[in-house]
């Protein structure tokens, strides 16, 4: 038998074509349950300004998911939004894999909604795929039943991840009680996946390439030559070459990884908080990080096990479709001490937390990635990520925020803080593009400086400017002087060269508290600064600085 040695890894020969029989539990709409919105109800989850999660009755009304929040309300006005959160969402996810520990302990999680885990084991033991299904989707219906969502679990059993979760992806229909399931028979993956659009894959770059060549299902992708396939789209589409025939991402790893890629952190005493555990973490996971990157490999799937000084102990695999950075990892170990630690009182350990394990599961050789050159993903964009990363561990998820662009009339409207958590950084979903029109908006581009000073703004005669109700100014703009002292502005009077507006908003008339009636005017200063006025109550005040 011969063997090689791949970045100090002994990797022993394996049948590129041999699969892991998979079982995949799928909860349908997760986001919408962990948020607590009732199944009878039209509700969304909205992340990043888009619909990530939609009810039945929500679907029914038109809504989609990928849609915008206006978009959304537009089409059912009652709709009831629900912010994303996924730090809620795994921690909730926490009891459906309590549940399926009596089953295996070796539970494989991706995102919160889904759970795997190999079969060849189980299915010994419960008497076959059929047996293990139904147990499975028994005890997992059990837990969305107390949550407000029965009937809402989908299970499939067949050669592979992928081909099992859509198999249970097809299965999440309220039908039968208990829970549904399938079940493919062995060797019966690539003609199932056959008639599925290779949308179905997830990588969109790809499957637009696709489309317009003409291959429309994966059948048809399958059928072409790998080597084909891997010299016109590279590595990547090779992955999604193996997904289309029904075969696993990579062929099995026989070889056991080695020991100094095994990091435990002892904590001498017990914490009992989750931000206390995570700091510790975060130190695992930059050794981790330096490890494989010193060996030139790149981490898939870990496994972090949590041990209290009571002996309890809390293991979990996670999965990313990538590869593991610093801030994913980090997270997928704050989600599992946040769902261990604060989740269900029957579910939560009796002590403090005494030891943390991270090991990786299945690690490959790390291919890089190609940065951006004009847009996209840069690697300041990597080097903010991680900052971000190391920031929510130390003060908390909640506590880092970020800017994002919505709709409004003024510039402090239409630019609002939210947590980072809740945002795709990198992505051209932050900055959000409002084809609202917004009547009496200021047109771009929007000021750099926002702030709220007061001025006066003067004619030549020196005299307080006045807008009319039909946004007429008494007197041309000739001076802007701040009346009071030490704002740092600048302002002595100084000189106008030239102005733009007004643009006139009256909003919420229908409401006397919230009502307002407000002007707004362009400046540009003898000095060559740029200002954005308001005039609201014949009183003026700078609102924002141009850059």
């Amino acid at each position: 038998m011969h063997c090689h040695f791949s970045g100090g890894v002994l990797v022993l020969p394996a049948d590129e074509d041999r699969v892991v029989r998979s079982l995949v539990v799928v909860c349908a709409n997760w986001p919408l349950v962990a948020a607590g919105a009732s199944s009878d109800s039209a509700a969304v989850v909205i992340g990043a300004g888009r619909v990530i999660a939609a009810s039945p009755r929500a679907r029914a009304e038109g809504i989609e998911v990928g849609q915008r929040r206006r978009e959304a309300q537009r089409r059912c006005s009652s709709v009831i939004v629900h912010d994303a959160d996924p730090d809620r969402d795994a921690r909730l996810f926490h009891a459906v894999g309590a549940a399926l520990e009596h089953v295996t302990p070796r539970i494989e999680l991706s995102t919160p909604g889904v759970a795997a885990f190999p079969t060849r084991g189980p299915s010994r033991y419960f008497g076959g795929d059929h047996a293990l299904a139904c147990e499975v989707a028994g005890a997992v219906d059990a837990v969305m039943e107390s949550l407000g969502w029965p009937h809402s679990v989908g299970v499939g059993v067949a050669d592979g991840r992928f081909v099992a979760q859509r198999v249970a992806q097809q299965m999440t229909q309220p039908i039968t009680e208990g829970g549904r399931f399938s079940v493919l028979e062995p060797g019966s993956s690539a003609s199932f996946l056959a008639p599925l659009p290779v949308r179905v894959l997830g990588r969109d770059d790809l499957t637009e390439v696709l489309i317009r060549l003409g291959i429309h299902t994966l059948g048809a992708f399958a059928a072409l030559p790998a080597a084909d396939v891997l010299a016109r789209f590279g590595s990547d589409a090779l992955v999604a070459h193996r997904l289309a025939g029904g075969l696993d991402e990579q062929a099995p790893r026989v070889a056991p990884l080695p020991a100094h890629l095994m990091f435990t952190a002892e904590l001498d005493p017990p914490v009992e908080r989750v931000d206390q555990a995570t700091f510790v973490a975060k130190g695992l996971v930059e050794q981790l990080h330096e490890a494989l990157r010193a060996d030139g490999l790149c981490c898939t799937r870990v496994c972090i096990g949590v041990e209290t000084i009571a002996g309890e102990c809390n293991e979990r695999i996670w999965r990313h479709g990538d590869s593991f950075d610093v801030g994913a990892l980090i997270d997928r170990m704050r989600w599992q001490l946040d769902g261990w630690l604060n989740g269900p009182a029957v579910l939560r350990p009796t002590s403090g937390i005494s030891r943390l394990t991270l090991i990786p599961d299945e690690v490959g050789p790390a291919k890089g990635r190609q940065l951006g050159f004009w847009g996209g993903e840069s690697a300041a964009d990597a080097r903010a990520a991680r900052a971000l990363a190391r920031a929510q561990g130390i003060v908390g998820v909640a506590s880092v925020m970020v800017p994002e662009v919505r709709g409004g009339r003024s510039p402090a409207e239409r630019i609002v803080r939210v947590p980072a958590a809740t945002t795709e950084l990198g992505s051209s979903r932050v900055v959000l593009t409002d084809d609202a029109p917004w009547p009496g908006r200021v047109p771009t581009p929007s000021p750099a400086l926002l702030v709220d000073e007061p001025v006066r703004l003067c004619d030549a005669r020196g005299a307080m400017l006045a807008v009319s109700g039909r946004g007429l100014l008494s007197a041309a703009p000739a001076f802007l002087d701040s009346p009071g002292s030490g704002s740092g502005s600048g302002l002595g009077p100084i000189a106008i060269e030239a102005w733009a507006g007004p643009w006139l908003s009256d909003e919420r008339w229908w409401d006397p508290d919230a009502h307002l009636r407000r002007a707004r005017l362009q400046l540009l200063l003898r000095d060559g600064r740029a200002v954005l006025v308001a005039c609201e109550h014949g009183a003026w005040c700078i609102e924002g600085w141009y850059d």
